[in-house]
């Protein structure tokens, strides 16, 4: 019979994906438990299975058991351990990986996400579940959704894009490798409207920051990372704060929470401000970002990703 201290944790991990899902970057629904204590499946233009483990009162074999159920499956982008802290079980847990690395599923460590829960904690307790559930809530936004759903997005990702000193040109042109892919810098230079020196260094900007890749490191052919894809879903609420629709009275708690992890602070930026920006605003990657938001806008030059909506649970 799982403790009120094992059901609380997992539904609380369920409850911060659902709510996360708010923010219109992902979609979520609830998936399967027959395996697991709790799954999920993330939804954007692909979908990525996240299932998870609790543990609270395991043996040592139930330890072996869990990281053995959550590796072997095949489909799991993500498999998340709540795990209760203590000396003991972080030994053990410790034991159990390392047991994996001489072994083929080696390669699948790196679904791992391990979040350990204080050892003293009391499901009775209402102080402790919220504390619990909100130290819970950012270190899951900030390890599994950014890295998962977010591609490994990061505050330096972020502040090296809006660096660029054109104004809406690096919107434009992940947008366009997006919607109609890269097939020659000439091509791609005539289509929109850059000249062919300004948008070759732009391309090499957003291949060295991750938002683009190549097969080759001298480039060629390019597509949109997922990292990439993250930034114009990001960037495209920020049109919708701009735009004064980002949700109910333009407000999205949980764009707000995952934007202040990446140190964008868009509240600091009025809604319906336009292309320009002030000199003190140049030292400040919210308010370059928010201009290339601005810029992009007025150009009608990027095809805005709508917001993944939350889909029903089943």
């Amino acid at each position: 019979m799982p403790s009120p201290e094992h059901d609380f944790l997992s539904d609380s991990a369920l409850k911060i994906m659902e709510s996360a899902a708010k923010s219109g970057l992902f979609s979520y629904q609830e998936g399967s438990r027959k395996l697991f204590d709790f799954s999920c499946d993330l939804k954007k233009d692909w979908s990525k299975i996240v299932s998870g483990q609790t543990l609270w009162k395991h043996d040592r074999d139930g330890i072996d058991k869990d990281i053995r159920t959550l590796l072997t499956q095949r489909d799991v982008a993500a498999a998340v351990y709540i795990a209760r802290h203590s000396t003991q079980n972080k030994r053990r847990l410790a034991e159990v990986t390392g047991s994996f690395r001489d072994t083929p599923m080696r390669e699948r460590l790196s679904r791992l996400r391990v979040f350990w829960v204080p050892g003293d904690f009391d499901a009775d307790n209402e102080n402790a579940r919220d504390s619990t559930y909100d130290n819970l809530r950012y270190e899951m936004t900030k390890d599994l959704l950014m890295q998962v759903v977010l591609g490994g997005l990061t505050p330096q990702d972020v502040s090296r894009f809006a660096a660029s000193g054109r104004p809406g040109y690096p919107l434009a042109i992940l947008s366009h490798v997006k919607t109609q892919r890269y097939r020659s810098l000439s091509s791609t230079s005539k289509t929109l409207g850059f000249s062919t020196q300004i948008l070759k260094e732009e391309i090499q900007r957003l291949f060295v920051i991750g938002f683009l890749e190549s097969e080759s490191l001298q480039g060629g052919i390019y597509w949109v990372s997922d990292s990439g894809n993250a930034m114009l879903d990001i960037c495209s609420r920020l049109r919708d704060y701009l735009n004064g629709n980002l949700g109910e009275g333009n407000e999205n708690v949980e764009f707000q929470h995952i934007c202040r992890l990446l140190g964008i602070d868009y509240l600091s930026v009025p809604h319906g401000v336009t292309g320009s920006i002030t000199k003190e605003g140049l030292q400040s990657p919210t308010a370059l970002l928010m201009q290339h938001v601005a810029q992009a806008n007025i150009d009608g030059s990027v095809e805005w990703p709508e917001p993944y909506f939350t889909l029903p649970s089943v």
